[in-house]
Protein backbone atom coordinates (compact mmCIF):
# COMPACT_ATOMS: atom_id res chain seq x y z
CA UNK A 1 0.00 0.00 0.00
CA UNK A 2 2.58 2.55 1.12
CA UNK A 3 4.83 1.77 -1.84
CA UNK A 4 1.97 2.63 -4.22
CA UNK A 5 1.25 5.85 -2.34
CA UNK A 6 4.95 6.73 -2.52
CA UNK A 7 5.00 6.11 -6.27
CA UNK A 8 1.99 8.43 -6.75
CA UNK A 9 3.55 10.98 -4.43
CA UNK A 10 6.90 11.08 -6.23
CA UNK A 11 5.22 11.24 -9.64
CA UNK A 12 2.94 14.12 -8.65
CA UNK A 13 5.57 16.07 -6.71
CA UNK A 14 7.83 16.12 -9.78
CA UNK A 15 5.04 17.54 -11.91
CA UNK A 16 4.09 20.10 -9.29
CA UNK A 17 7.67 21.30 -8.85
CA UNK A 18 7.87 21.99 -12.57
CA UNK A 19 5.15 24.60 -12.15
CA UNK A 20 6.74 28.02 -11.70
CA UNK A 21 3.72 29.40 -9.81
CA UNK A 22 3.98 26.65 -7.23
CA UNK A 23 7.65 27.37 -6.63
CA UNK A 24 6.93 31.08 -6.24
CA UNK A 25 4.14 30.58 -3.69
CA UNK A 26 5.83 27.69 -1.88
CA UNK A 27 9.47 28.86 -1.66
CA UNK A 28 10.22 32.30 -3.06
CA UNK A 29 7.45 34.30 -1.39
CA UNK A 30 7.81 32.82 2.13
CA UNK A 31 11.62 33.03 2.19
CA UNK A 32 11.98 36.42 0.51
CA UNK A 33 8.68 38.26 0.84
CA UNK A 34 8.17 37.64 4.55
CA UNK A 35 11.58 38.99 5.69
CA UNK A 36 11.21 41.92 3.30
CA UNK A 37 7.72 42.65 4.62
CA UNK A 38 8.83 42.53 8.25
CA UNK A 39 11.88 44.64 7.53
CA UNK A 40 9.70 47.20 5.76
CA UNK A 41 7.17 47.26 8.60
CA UNK A 42 9.85 47.69 11.26
CA UNK A 43 11.54 50.50 9.32
CA UNK A 44 8.24 52.16 8.48
CA UNK A 45 6.95 52.08 12.06
CA UNK A 46 10.25 53.43 13.42
CA UNK A 47 10.45 56.24 10.87
CA UNK A 48 6.78 57.14 11.26
CA UNK A 49 7.13 57.39 15.02
CA UNK A 50 10.21 59.61 14.76
CA UNK A 51 8.53 61.82 12.17
CA UNK A 52 5.35 62.15 14.24
CA UNK A 53 7.38 63.24 17.27
CA UNK A 54 9.93 65.54 15.62
CA UNK A 55 8.20 67.04 12.58
CA UNK A 56 7.95 70.83 12.69
CA UNK A 57 4.22 71.58 12.51
CA UNK A 58 3.08 74.58 10.51
CA UNK A 59 0.11 76.37 12.06
CA UNK A 60 -2.00 79.51 11.87
CA UNK A 61 -3.56 81.58 14.65
CA UNK A 62 -6.75 83.59 14.48
CA UNK A 63 -7.35 86.04 17.32
CA UNK A 64 -3.85 85.87 18.79
CA UNK A 65 -4.26 89.43 20.14
CA UNK A 66 -6.94 88.14 22.52
CA UNK A 67 -4.48 85.83 24.31
CA UNK A 68 -0.91 86.78 23.29
CA UNK A 69 0.65 84.44 25.85
CA UNK A 70 -0.74 81.37 24.12
CA UNK A 71 0.25 82.46 20.63
CA UNK A 72 3.74 83.30 21.89
CA UNK A 73 4.15 79.86 23.45
CA UNK A 74 3.80 78.27 19.99
CA UNK A 75 6.09 80.85 18.39
CA UNK A 76 8.83 80.29 20.99
CA UNK A 77 8.84 76.53 20.44
CA UNK A 78 11.10 75.01 17.77
CA UNK A 79 8.46 72.32 17.16
CA UNK A 80 6.05 74.74 15.47
CA UNK A 81 6.21 77.19 12.56
CA UNK A 82 3.66 79.94 12.19
CA UNK A 83 2.11 80.63 8.79
CA UNK A 84 0.17 83.85 8.29
CA UNK A 85 -3.37 83.26 7.01
CA UNK A 86 -5.50 86.38 7.19
CA UNK A 87 -8.88 85.02 6.15
CA UNK A 88 -10.45 82.45 8.47
CA UNK A 89 -12.41 81.03 5.53
CA UNK A 90 -9.12 79.90 3.95
CA UNK A 91 -8.21 77.84 7.01
CA UNK A 92 -9.89 74.57 6.02
CA UNK A 93 -8.45 74.54 2.50
CA UNK A 94 -4.99 75.34 3.88
CA UNK A 95 -5.15 72.29 6.16
CA UNK A 96 -6.41 70.03 3.37
CA UNK A 97 -3.62 71.26 1.05
CA UNK A 98 -1.08 70.57 3.81
CA UNK A 99 0.01 74.23 3.94
CA UNK A 100 -0.60 74.11 7.68
CA UNK A 101 -1.13 71.15 10.01
CA UNK A 102 -3.54 72.89 12.37
CA UNK A 103 -5.10 76.24 13.19
CA UNK A 104 -6.00 77.92 16.48
CA UNK A 105 -8.99 80.17 17.00
CA UNK A 106 -8.93 82.27 20.20
CA UNK A 107 -12.23 83.87 21.24
CA UNK A 108 -12.42 87.65 21.64
CA UNK A 109 -13.05 87.60 25.41
CA UNK A 110 -10.51 84.89 26.27
CA UNK A 111 -8.23 87.13 28.35
CA UNK A 112 -11.17 88.70 30.18
CA UNK A 113 -12.68 85.32 30.98
CA UNK A 114 -9.39 84.03 32.41
CA UNK A 115 -8.87 87.14 34.54
CA UNK A 116 -12.38 86.75 35.95
CA UNK A 117 -11.69 83.16 36.91
CA UNK A 118 -13.76 81.70 34.12
CA UNK A 119 -12.83 79.18 31.46
CA UNK A 120 -11.94 80.22 27.90
CA UNK A 121 -12.41 77.79 25.01
CA UNK A 122 -9.59 77.47 22.46
CA UNK A 123 -10.63 75.90 19.15
CA UNK A 124 -8.17 73.62 17.30
CA UNK A 125 -8.82 72.75 13.66
CA UNK A 126 -6.89 69.85 12.11
CA UNK A 127 -7.33 66.93 9.74
CA UNK A 128 -8.42 64.02 11.92
CA UNK A 129 -8.68 61.47 9.08
CA UNK A 130 -5.28 59.96 9.93
CA UNK A 131 -5.43 57.63 12.92
CA UNK A 132 -1.64 57.90 13.35
CA UNK A 133 -1.56 61.70 13.42
CA UNK A 134 0.10 63.26 16.46
CA UNK A 135 -0.95 66.79 15.52
CA UNK A 136 -3.83 66.99 17.97
CA UNK A 137 -1.73 65.74 20.86
CA UNK A 138 1.26 68.00 20.19
CA UNK A 139 -0.87 71.09 19.55
CA UNK A 140 -2.95 70.44 22.65
CA UNK A 141 0.15 69.88 24.77
CA UNK A 142 1.16 73.55 24.43
CA UNK A 143 -2.33 74.65 25.46
CA UNK A 144 -2.14 72.39 28.50
CA UNK A 145 1.20 73.88 29.49
CA UNK A 146 -0.10 77.46 29.22
CA UNK A 147 -3.28 76.44 31.05
CA UNK A 148 -1.23 74.95 33.91
CA UNK A 149 0.81 78.14 34.12
CA UNK A 150 -2.28 80.37 34.26
CA UNK A 151 -3.89 78.11 36.86
CA UNK A 152 -0.76 78.29 38.98
CA UNK A 153 -0.84 82.11 38.90
CA UNK A 154 -4.48 82.13 40.03
CA UNK A 155 -3.81 79.72 42.87
CA UNK A 156 -0.83 81.74 44.08
CA UNK A 157 -3.06 84.82 44.35
CA UNK A 158 -5.44 82.73 46.46
CA UNK A 159 -2.63 81.79 48.83
CA UNK A 160 -1.71 78.35 47.49
CA UNK A 161 1.93 78.94 46.68
CA UNK A 162 3.55 75.50 46.70
CA UNK A 163 2.95 73.06 43.78
CA UNK A 164 1.89 70.39 46.28
CA UNK A 165 -0.83 72.60 47.73
CA UNK A 166 -2.04 73.48 44.27
CA UNK A 167 -2.22 69.82 43.24
CA UNK A 168 -4.09 68.89 46.43
CA UNK A 169 -6.68 71.57 45.73
CA UNK A 170 -7.16 70.88 42.00
CA UNK A 171 -6.86 67.09 42.25
CA UNK A 172 -8.32 66.01 45.62
CA UNK A 173 -8.26 62.38 44.48
CA UNK A 174 -5.10 60.74 43.16
CA UNK A 175 -4.99 57.64 40.99
CA UNK A 176 -2.01 55.31 41.26
CA UNK A 177 -1.91 52.54 38.66
CA UNK A 178 -0.70 49.04 39.51
CA UNK A 179 -0.85 47.01 36.29
CA UNK A 180 -0.01 43.38 36.96
CA UNK A 181 0.49 42.27 33.34
CA UNK A 182 4.05 41.72 32.19
CA UNK A 183 5.44 43.92 29.45
CA UNK A 184 5.60 40.99 27.02
CA UNK A 185 1.93 40.22 27.58
CA UNK A 186 0.85 43.82 26.95
CA UNK A 187 2.93 44.23 23.84
CA UNK A 188 2.12 40.77 22.50
CA UNK A 189 -1.60 41.51 22.76
CA UNK A 190 -1.13 44.51 20.47
CA UNK A 191 0.72 42.82 17.60
CA UNK A 192 0.23 39.10 18.22
CA UNK A 193 -2.80 38.88 15.94
CA UNK A 194 -0.93 39.80 12.78
CA UNK A 195 1.62 36.97 12.65
CA UNK A 196 -0.81 34.00 12.58
CA UNK A 197 -2.78 35.75 9.83
CA UNK A 198 0.38 35.85 7.72
CA UNK A 199 1.33 32.21 8.36
CA UNK A 200 -2.17 30.90 7.64
CA UNK A 201 -2.42 32.84 4.38
CA UNK A 202 0.85 31.30 3.14
CA UNK A 203 -0.38 27.89 4.27
CA UNK A 204 -3.47 28.33 2.09
CA UNK A 205 -1.66 29.83 -0.88
CA UNK A 206 1.01 27.13 -0.87
CA UNK A 207 -1.66 24.43 -1.17
CA UNK A 208 -3.95 26.09 -3.69
CA UNK A 209 -2.18 25.78 -7.05
CA UNK A 210 -0.88 22.21 -6.55
CA UNK A 211 -4.37 21.12 -5.46
CA UNK A 212 -5.95 22.68 -8.56
CA UNK A 213 -3.34 21.11 -10.83
CA UNK A 214 -3.57 17.60 -9.34
CA UNK A 215 -7.36 17.45 -9.68
CA UNK A 216 -8.89 19.72 -12.29
CA UNK A 217 -5.56 20.11 -14.08
CA UNK A 218 -5.30 16.37 -14.70
CA UNK A 219 -8.87 16.29 -15.97
CA UNK A 220 -8.07 19.08 -18.41
CA UNK A 221 -4.90 17.38 -19.65
CA UNK A 222 -6.68 14.03 -20.00
CA UNK A 223 -4.16 12.18 -17.80
CA UNK A 224 -6.55 11.31 -14.98
CA UNK A 225 -8.10 8.41 -16.90
CA UNK A 226 -4.65 6.88 -17.48
CA UNK A 227 -3.86 7.14 -13.77
CA UNK A 228 -7.17 5.48 -12.84
CA UNK A 229 -6.37 2.51 -15.13
CA UNK A 230 -3.18 1.77 -13.17
CA UNK A 231 -3.39 -1.23 -10.76
CA UNK A 232 -3.58 1.05 -7.75
CA UNK A 233 -6.57 1.58 -5.47
CA UNK A 234 -8.24 4.95 -5.67
CA UNK A 235 -7.71 5.54 -1.96
CA UNK A 236 -3.97 5.22 -2.54
CA UNK A 237 -4.10 7.63 -5.49
CA UNK A 238 -5.93 10.31 -3.52
CA UNK A 239 -3.63 9.83 -0.52
CA UNK A 240 -0.60 10.33 -2.76
CA UNK A 241 -2.10 13.49 -4.22
CA UNK A 242 -3.11 14.72 -0.77
CA UNK A 243 0.44 14.27 0.53
CA UNK A 244 1.78 16.38 -2.35
CA UNK A 245 -0.66 19.23 -1.65
CA UNK A 246 0.01 18.91 2.09
CA UNK A 247 3.77 19.04 1.46
CA UNK A 248 3.57 22.25 -0.55
CA UNK A 249 1.22 23.91 1.96
CA UNK A 250 3.20 23.03 5.05
CA UNK A 251 6.47 23.90 3.31
CA UNK A 252 5.14 27.34 2.42
CA UNK A 253 3.93 27.96 5.98
CA UNK A 254 7.13 26.70 7.61
CA UNK A 255 9.36 28.63 5.22
CA UNK A 256 7.45 31.81 6.08
CA UNK A 257 8.17 31.00 9.73
CA UNK A 258 11.84 30.36 8.90
CA UNK A 259 12.01 33.63 6.97
CA UNK A 260 10.60 35.51 9.95
CA UNK A 261 12.97 33.73 12.35
CA UNK A 262 16.01 34.62 10.24
CA UNK A 263 14.86 38.23 10.15
CA UNK A 264 14.43 38.26 13.93
CA UNK A 265 17.93 36.87 14.49
CA UNK A 266 19.62 39.27 12.07
CA UNK A 267 17.57 42.46 12.44
CA UNK A 268 15.83 41.97 15.77
CA UNK A 269 18.75 43.11 17.90
CA UNK A 270 18.81 46.46 16.11
CA UNK A 271 15.17 47.22 16.91
CA UNK A 272 14.50 49.32 19.99
CA UNK A 273 11.37 50.31 21.85
CA UNK A 274 8.24 48.20 22.27
CA UNK A 275 8.71 46.28 19.02
CA UNK A 276 12.24 45.33 20.06
CA UNK A 277 10.93 43.96 23.36
CA UNK A 278 8.42 41.77 21.54
CA UNK A 279 11.08 40.39 19.18
CA UNK A 280 13.45 39.64 22.05
CA UNK A 281 10.72 37.77 23.96
CA UNK A 282 10.02 35.20 21.20
CA UNK A 283 11.99 32.01 21.93
CA UNK A 284 12.95 29.00 19.81
CA UNK A 285 10.41 26.87 21.69
CA UNK A 286 7.67 29.33 20.76
CA UNK A 287 8.62 29.04 17.10
CA UNK A 288 8.61 25.22 17.29
CA UNK A 289 5.14 25.22 18.86
CA UNK A 290 3.88 27.59 16.18
CA UNK A 291 5.24 25.23 13.52
CA UNK A 292 3.52 22.25 15.17
CA UNK A 293 0.13 23.96 14.89
CA UNK A 294 0.63 24.95 11.26
CA UNK A 295 1.08 21.29 10.24
CA UNK A 296 -2.53 20.11 10.89
CA UNK A 297 -3.77 23.44 9.51
CA UNK A 298 -1.97 22.70 6.25
CA UNK A 299 -3.56 19.23 6.23
CA UNK A 300 -7.06 20.74 6.55
CA UNK A 301 -6.47 23.15 3.67
CA UNK A 302 -4.90 20.39 1.52
CA UNK A 303 -7.87 18.02 1.92
CA UNK A 304 -10.43 20.76 1.38
CA UNK A 305 -8.77 22.26 -1.70
CA UNK A 306 -8.14 18.85 -3.25
CA UNK A 307 -11.82 17.95 -2.80
CA UNK A 308 -12.86 21.13 -4.59
CA UNK A 309 -10.35 20.51 -7.37
CA UNK A 310 -11.59 16.95 -7.88
CA UNK A 311 -15.13 18.25 -8.29
CA UNK A 312 -14.20 20.98 -10.81
CA UNK A 313 -14.26 20.19 -14.52
CA UNK A 314 -11.40 22.51 -15.50
CA UNK A 315 -8.51 24.49 -14.09
CA UNK A 316 -10.48 27.71 -14.53
CA UNK A 317 -13.53 26.37 -12.71
CA UNK A 318 -11.38 25.11 -9.83
CA UNK A 319 -9.72 28.53 -9.54
CA UNK A 320 -13.12 30.21 -9.34
CA UNK A 321 -14.13 27.82 -6.54
CA UNK A 322 -10.89 28.14 -4.57
CA UNK A 323 -10.93 31.94 -4.60
CA UNK A 324 -13.90 32.26 -2.21
CA UNK A 325 -12.39 29.52 -0.05
CA UNK A 326 -9.69 32.02 0.91
CA UNK A 327 -12.29 33.49 3.25
CA UNK A 328 -12.15 30.21 5.20
CA UNK A 329 -8.59 31.18 6.09
CA UNK A 330 -8.95 34.96 6.25
CA UNK A 331 -12.16 35.36 8.27
CA UNK A 332 -11.24 33.00 11.16
CA UNK A 333 -7.80 34.62 11.36
CA UNK A 334 -9.39 38.08 11.51
CA UNK A 335 -11.78 36.90 14.24
CA UNK A 336 -8.74 36.08 16.36
CA UNK A 337 -7.61 39.73 16.09
CA UNK A 338 -10.79 41.03 17.72
CA UNK A 339 -10.20 42.23 21.31
CA UNK A 340 -13.39 40.53 22.53
CA UNK A 341 -12.15 37.09 21.41
CA UNK A 342 -9.74 35.23 23.66
CA UNK A 343 -8.54 31.65 23.82
CA UNK A 344 -10.86 29.45 25.87
CA UNK A 345 -12.14 25.91 25.57
CA UNK A 346 -14.82 26.95 23.09
CA UNK A 347 -12.48 28.78 20.71
CA UNK A 348 -9.90 26.00 21.12
CA UNK A 349 -12.24 23.79 19.06
CA UNK A 350 -12.89 26.30 16.25
CA UNK A 351 -10.57 25.52 13.31
CA UNK A 352 -8.06 28.15 12.14
CA UNK A 353 -9.25 30.64 14.78
CA UNK A 354 -7.88 28.37 17.51
CA UNK A 355 -4.45 28.30 15.84
CA UNK A 356 -4.45 32.08 15.42
CA UNK A 357 -5.37 32.61 19.07
CA UNK A 358 -2.77 30.08 20.24
CA UNK A 359 0.01 31.80 18.27
CA UNK A 360 -1.10 35.10 19.79
CA UNK A 361 -0.92 33.59 23.28
CA UNK A 362 2.53 32.16 22.60
CA UNK A 363 3.81 35.60 21.59
CA UNK A 364 2.24 37.06 24.74
CA UNK A 365 3.84 34.33 26.85
CA UNK A 366 0.48 33.35 28.41
CA UNK A 367 -0.19 30.05 26.65
CA UNK A 368 -2.26 27.44 28.48
CA UNK A 369 -0.55 24.26 27.28
CA UNK A 370 -3.57 22.11 28.10
CA UNK A 371 -5.46 24.08 25.47
CA UNK A 372 -2.57 23.57 23.07
CA UNK A 373 -3.21 19.82 23.25
CA UNK A 374 -6.92 20.44 22.57
CA UNK A 375 -6.09 22.70 19.61
CA UNK A 376 -3.75 20.16 18.05
CA UNK A 377 -6.19 17.33 18.73
CA UNK A 378 -9.22 19.09 17.24
CA UNK A 379 -7.22 20.24 14.21
CA UNK A 380 -5.97 16.71 13.55
CA UNK A 381 -9.51 15.28 13.87
CA UNK A 382 -10.92 17.88 11.45
CA UNK A 383 -8.07 17.29 9.00
CA UNK A 384 -8.71 13.53 9.19
CA UNK A 385 -12.42 14.00 8.57
CA UNK A 386 -11.77 16.21 5.54
CA UNK A 387 -9.27 13.69 4.17
CA UNK A 388 -11.83 10.87 4.62
CA UNK A 389 -14.39 12.95 2.73
CA UNK A 390 -11.85 13.68 -0.01
CA UNK A 391 -11.13 9.95 -0.39
CA UNK A 392 -14.81 9.05 -0.68
CA UNK A 393 -15.35 12.01 -3.02
CA UNK A 394 -12.62 10.69 -5.34
CA UNK A 395 -14.28 7.28 -5.54
CA UNK A 396 -17.48 8.69 -7.09
CA UNK A 397 -17.65 8.46 -10.89
CA UNK A 398 -20.23 11.25 -10.99
CA UNK A 399 -17.68 13.59 -9.44
CA UNK A 400 -14.61 12.57 -11.42
CA UNK A 401 -16.31 12.65 -14.80
CA UNK A 402 -18.89 15.35 -14.27
CA UNK A 403 -20.39 16.80 -17.45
Amino acid sequence: MWSNILIIYLKEIKEVLRDRRTLIFMIVMPLILVPMLFNFLISFVAKSEVKAQTEVLAFAVFGDEYLPELAQAYTDSNDFKRIEITDFNDMESSINQNIIKFALSIPEKAQEQIENGKQATIHIYYNDASVNSRVRYRAGDVIRQVSDKLRSVHLITLGFESPEEQDNLVFPLKIEDHGIAEEREKLGAQVGGFLPYLFIIFCMMGSMYPAIDLGAGEKERGTLETLLLAPIKRQQIVLGKFLVVFTTGVTSALLSLVGMSVMLMTKGKDVTGELGQIIASISVIDLILIASMLIPTAAMFAALLLSVSIYARSFKEASSYCGPLNFLAIVPAIIAMLPIVSLDWYWAMVPVTNVSLAIKELIKGTMNYEMLIAILGSSIVIAGALLFFCTKWFERESVLFRE
